[in-house]
């Protein structure tokens, strides 16, 4: 296998992972024209489909998935040494991708990190907000976040927050035409916002806990979001109920724009961690992320 054949493999992993020629292009920053020229001739030369095209992308097909199975593990380890020798640099670079929930990259991810930017120019900084338990070393992120309970027992995870209370909330406005709930099952005749889960399209139940009693209600609404931003608004500007991060909604009650209730009733959730596979802990702009996250 000659030389050019290693850069035809390399541009198959990328259209196989990316799921389509275009972005591949974006991702590897040549034209798509050269991306489609590289996949036909690896074809030719193997003689084998690796690739079938549909109007959404590109899928990989049976011999595609084998050959792009037996590649990875070389691929990444060939990138991971590359992004070692960074080590020699003066100065730590490269490009941190983080999985995230919305809530702890607003409150904890961008206002740590975000001080890095300014004195390691040579740092990109990259947070994914996904609701999903997605595996962060197939999507190549370098880390993820998520709370305690939800880590992978194979990663290694370090706590970035503490414990935190999620309750419901309303607006003075919506509670004027409607009663407060008084336990969690008043909530089915309640207005509530959803949020649906990426990872399996369900909505997200609301949970509850007292004296020791766990409860899960499913709530109905008019309004259906896949973000928790949105939530929040739908409860401020008086549509329905919300269930929130209190550290989120404490500035709003404290103002009065939102009352919390069924407060007795609101669960704690073990805080947030920051997990990643061991390979990544030696690389110097990794390094200066756990540093930055670490209470």
């Amino acid at each position: 296998m000659n030389h050019s054949d290693f850069n035809h493999l390399a541009v198959f992993i990328a259209v196989a992972r990316e799921k389509s020629f275009t972005r591949a292009a974006a991702h590897l920053g040549v034209s798509q024209s050269a991306i489609s020229h590289s996949i036909r001739g690896l074809e030719e030369r193997l003689g084998v489909r690796l690739l079938s095209r549909t109007t959404r992308g590109a899928v990989a097909t049976e011999a595609g998935e084998r050959l792009l199975a037996n590649l990875v593990p070389y691929y990444d380890g060939i990138e991971t040494e590359l992004a070692t020798l960074g080590e020699f640099r003066d100065k730590p670079a490269g490009t941190l991708r983080i999985s995230s929930h919305d809530h702890a990259a607003t409150t904890i991810l961008w206002p740590k990190l975000s001080k890095l930017l300014g004195d390691y120019p040579d740092i990109t900084l990259e947070i994914n907000v996904d609701y999903g338990l997605i595996d962060i070393v197939a999507e190549r992120f370098d880390a993820g976040v998520r709370i305690g309970d939800q880590i992978a027992k194979d990663m290694i995870a370090m706590r970035i927050s503490p414990d935190f209370r999620m309750i419901v909330v309303g607006s003075p406005d919506y509670f004027a035409r409607r009663p407060k709930p008084l336990t969690p099952h008043d909530l089915t005749s309640h207005n509530c916002a959803n949020l649906r889960l990426s990872t399996h399209g369900g909505l997200f139940a609301w949970e509850f806990e007292k004296d020791g009693q766990e409860l899960k209600v499913q709530v109905s609404g008019q309004m259906i979001f896949n973000t928790s931003p949105q939530l929040l608004s739908a409860a401020l500007e008086g549509y329905g109920l919300a269930y929130a991060p209190e550290d989120v909604v404490q500035k709003y009650i404290g103002e009065g724009k939102l009352i919390p209730v069924l407060e007795d009733w609101s669960p704690t959730f073990p805080g947030y961690h920051l997990y990643y596979p061991s390979r990544r802990q030696a690389l110097p702009a990794f390094r200066l992320v756990l540093n930055a996250l670490r209470v």
